[in-house]
């Protein structure tokens, strides 16, 4: 587990290399092109990603990979999930706020995560383990030794401040289940929403820079695998609202329900 954590953290930051080549050019966004700078960001990562995860042997699962059938998923006990860029308003608005995210699933769990924000260089990951999480910012993407890395990150864990409710909303708005969640917390509690975009939500609650993120609204597993083994590492629960259990991957279906982020 400790070289497929390696793997993954070396396949995350080469893989935000190859996205900041097009953020950092004068890019058009043209809808359903597939020649726009944002597919080939996408493209690009994904291609630099797979190079570092097809050799480990475990199968993939990445939204820019043509999927295999659920019939040949279904045997699979263990597999990377995969998202090469996730955030794309965020690209397109250039905020900073998208990520890579590359997550190890086993029987349905994620068991280790890595996120990667390419524009700011930090790093979140779980250990080899999936039982602590962490974030350091990387110095350079060209020279990184991933040994250090390990060495030098800071552990992150959820806030145990009770003065504030602090919930993680959409950078665009927030829809109306999300407001009803809001409008039923206990009376009289101070609310504060913190604006975020892409599976750095699920961040700012594993590191305690904020306590609930509750996402009613659609997305797919490789939006949320490396951000939920992050929260789990961190002690924080990732909880499917139709089955009140902890979001399952490699689903026939590999569209999410709607979840809960909660320390």
């Amino acid at each position: 587990m400790g070289e497929l954590l390696q793997t993954a953290i070396e396949a995350s930051i080469k893989g935000g290399k190859e996205i900041l080549k097009i953020y950092s050019t004068e890019f058009e966004v043209v809808s359903k092109d597939d020649d726009s700078p944002l597919t080939m960001a996408d493209k690009n990562a994904n291609d630099v990603i797979n190079t570092f995860l097809e050799p480990t042997g475990i199968p993939i699962i990445s939204e820019e990979n043509k999927q295999a059938d659920y019939n040949v998923r279904k045997e699979w006990d263990t597999c990377w999930i995969v998202d090469p860029l996730d955030g794309t308003k965020e690209f397109i608005k250039r905020n900073g706020e998208f990520t890579v995210n590359i997550a190890l699933v086993k029987n349905g769990s994620p068991v280790l995560g890595v996120i990667y924000v390419p524009v700011s260089k930090n790093l979140y990951f779980t250990d080899a383990n999936g039982s602590k999480a962490y974030k350091i910012e990387i110095e350079s993407e060209d020279q990184f030794d991933v040994a250090e890395i390990l060495k030098k990150a800071s552990i992150i864990s959820p806030s145990t401040k009770p003065n504030k409710i602090r919930v993680v909303g959409s950078r665009s708005h927030l829809n109306v289940a999300t407001q009803d969640f809001i409008d039923q917390l206990p009376e009289g509690s101070e609310v504060e929403i913190v604006s975020k975009g892409s599976s750095l939500k699920f961040c700012l609650v594993a590191e305690g820079a904020a306590d609930v993120y509750p996402r009613f609204a659609p997305t797919m597993e490789w939006d949320t695998a490396a951000g939920h083994a992050i929260c789990q590492a961190a002690g924080v629960k990732v909880i499917d609202q139709n089955t009140q259990k902890p979001m399952q991957y490699n689903k026939e279906n590999l569209l999410n329900a709607y979840f809960l982020v909660t320390k």
